[in-house]
């Protein structure tokens, strides 16, 4: 989806030709919405608002209400109760408005293959009320941004799966959308194609357009979101920069190596760590701690202990989702 408009950065004017939007100040604002499907809580009473300027990554395990959200803000469905507004405009009562504003992309290309890239582009510039010209322009631009002005002649079904992911990207780009969804975009993406589309992103992003990106690959959301939100049975879990959130719910792992085996039971008699795992056969011993640095300072320090190796590894967003999202009786804490 999209439509023509003027892609600009927050606290500026954004305008359509014809109409003006004034100053945007909230992305997307949710109010006590909630969504069933029959005896399933698709999303329970949410509240969430984003400011403009940033990549929201949504996360959640299967079922947590990723996609609900997206659909929901995109128009393809609507709340049982609660209230969603898109750049002001409540997504029920104004559904046009906000769909003139927004593209989405979903995990399968909808491109057709029997055409070229050029003719699926400017198709859908005009379906969404460009002119003849204008929709040629704007696919010509799309087709270059996404490196495929080469294959612009050529038909789709001859695509490689990541250009085709591309050029589905690009049909939701043709009408310069001000919100972007993409809702697992890379999922069956080889590494390359992947890291592909992430750039591409990223350059859309620092180009103005606001995205709002579901997906399950951790590294992904590491690398892109600005901020993210995780769900969990339609409630939010969590809600943070990714630094923030593997601060708070994963831990660093700290691994040293004596020189004599001994030496291991002088420096765990100095630690706070719960259950540190010791091999003394290698005589290295592991252990997670909210502060890696210090406590691995702390070790350096402690008298007639020789240290050859030492390694802080910092934790991944993976460690903190897989932490979050565990039962409880299966979650370590992390102390501040």
């Amino acid at each position: 989806m999209g439509a023509a408009g003027v892609l600009l950065r927050p606290g500026r004017q954004f305008v359509r030709p014809g109409r003006r939007w004034g100053t945007v100040t909230t992305l997307f604002e949710a109010h006590g919405v909630t969504k069933r499907f029959g005896d399933t809580t698709a999303l329970d009473n949410l509240d969430l608002t984003a400011e403009p300027g940033s990549l929201l990554a949504v996360l959640g395990r299967n079922g947590a209400g990723k996609t609900t959200l997206v659909r929901m803000l995109a128009t393809l469905t609507n709340p049982d109760a609660g209230t969603l507004r898109v750049l002001g405009n409540d997504t029920v009562r104004d559904a046009r408005r906000v769909r003139g504003v927004i593209g989405l992309a979903g995990q399968h290309a909808t491109v057709e293959p029997l055409l070229t890239g050029a003719e699926n582009l400017e198709m859908t510039g005009v379906l969404f009320g460009l002119t003849r010209r204008d929709a040629r322009t704007a696919a010509a631009e799309v087709l270059r941004r996404l490196g495929l002005r080469e294959a612009a002649d050529r038909r789709v079904g001859t695509y490689s799966g990541g250009m085709r992911r591309r050029l589905d990207l690009g049909a939701s780009l043709v009408g310069r959308p001000r919100l972007l969804l993409l809702d697992e975009p890379t999922t069956g993406l080889d590494p390359a194609a992947r890291h592909g589309l992430w750039s591409l992103v990223t350059e859309l992003v620092t180009g103005g357009t606001d995205v709002v990106l579901t997906t399950q690959y951790l590294e992904e959301a590491d690398a892109l979101a600005d901020r993210i939100v995780v769900l969990d049975g339609g409630r939010i879990l969590a809600d943070g920069t990714p630094g923030e959130l593997k601060d708070a719910h994963a831990a660093d792992v700290v691994t040293i190596r004596t020189r004599r085996a001994t030496d291991l039971d002088t420096i765990r008699d100095t630690l706070t760590a719960a259950d540190p795992s010791v091999d003394r056969e290698s005589r290295t011993m592991t252990w997670t701690s909210s502060s890696g640095g210090e406590d691995a300072a702390r070790c350096f320090a402690v008298p007639g202990v020789t240290i050859e190796e030492v390694t802080v590894r910092k934790p991944t967003l993976e460690e903190a989702f897989l932490n979050l999202t565990a039962p409880t009786d299966r979650r370590f804490e992390v102390s501040a």
